[in-house]
């Protein structure tokens, strides 16, 4: 055994002894998960391996001479061999290969501590915290909550106000206009998932669609045509879509806005998200009562 081997493995030796320091004062037991005991033993190899690498191939680089013969192209004189690539590369990227597979799709533990999950434990545990404290809120605490939620996630598109900006979203100030009656009458509607489903295109044309859409962005006062028959079926004869089982064409009900929070809806300015994951049931709540505020 040379200088230069003794010299290596000294410093593998301390690159060991340091990584063993420092995992120690950091009070990780090691041996207690798996993933750390890998981790610890790879990287106890990569200075073993680099370290035993380095000695033989400075020695080789001591002796060795080039040899093998040199490719075609050359440039200002300097060639290359065209030796082939050293077997323990190539053994090693296999390796590499195969272990990134097995942690990436076996050994990874999805079912350990992450980051990720602690927080995700710790969003739910506050929202079931904030849910208890506010399941009793009174209607002027909901208003307030509601408007900072809407401040939050909604005006960006449906404009400070809840006007819609100028008819890119919906104009919550109203609950639908002549022209969204029309469109909905002429293309039908299928994005809120309703008890009684989807509602087909067509169901009035020419001068009844008119009256019909004229009739429910006028909030359904004055005399009912005699078209709206075909919408009662399902939205109710009062329009206010017998309870529940399709949307409300009057008001921004409670059933309309879980509808809507829980599968998003398309409108001129792209599709709104679904909501489902992002507020609590107290919040929703909260944002309805503020949005009906916003109409009346």
């Amino acid at each position: 055994m040379n200088a230069l081997m003794i010299k290596a493995l000294a410093f593998a030796a301390v690159l060991i002894i340091a990584t063993i320091a420092v995992v120690t004062s950091l009070d990780i037991d090691i041996f207690a998960d798996s993933v750390n005991a890998i981790t610890m033993g790879g990287a106890i190899a990569v200075a073993t391996i680099t370290a035993s690498v380095a000695v033989k191939y400075v020695n080789q680089m001591k002796t060795d001479t080039a040899a093998g013969p040199l490719a075609e192209d050359n440039w200002d004189g300097i060639g290359e061999y065209e030796n082939e690539l050293p077997s323990g590369w190539a053994y090693s990227f296999l390796a590499v290969f195969l272990w990134s597979m097995w942690y990436g799709l076996i050994g990874y533990p999805v079912n350990a501590y992450s980051q990720i999950g602690e927080y995700n434990e710790d969003v739910l545990a506050y929202n079931a915290k904030f849910e208890a404290i506010h399941k009793n809120a009174d209607e002027a605490t909901l208003k307030e909550m509601g408007e900072s939620i809407f401040l939050v996630q909604c005006q960006q598109c449906h404009g400070v106000t809840g006007d819609g900006l100028s008819g890119k979203a919906q104009d919550f100030t109203a609950r639908m206009s002549k022209e969204q009656v029309l469109d909905v009458i002429k293309n039908g509607q299928n994005q809120l998932g309703y008890p009684m489903g989807a509602m087909p295109a067509g169901m009035a044309q020419g001068a009844d669609a008119e009256a019909i859409a004229e009739y429910v962005a006028g909030g359904m006062k004055g005399e009912q045509p005699a078209a709206f028959a075909a919408c009662g079926s399902c939205h109710g004869m009062d329009g206010k879509g017998n309870n529940g089982m399709s949307p409300n064409l009057v008001s921004y009900d409670a059933a309309l806005m879980n509808h809507v929070v829980q599968n998003g809806k398309k409108g001129m300015i792209g599709k709104m998200p679904s909501f489902k994951t992002l507020i609590t049931p107290v919040q929703e709540k909260a944002l309805t009562v503020y949005i009906q505020s916003l109409s009346n």
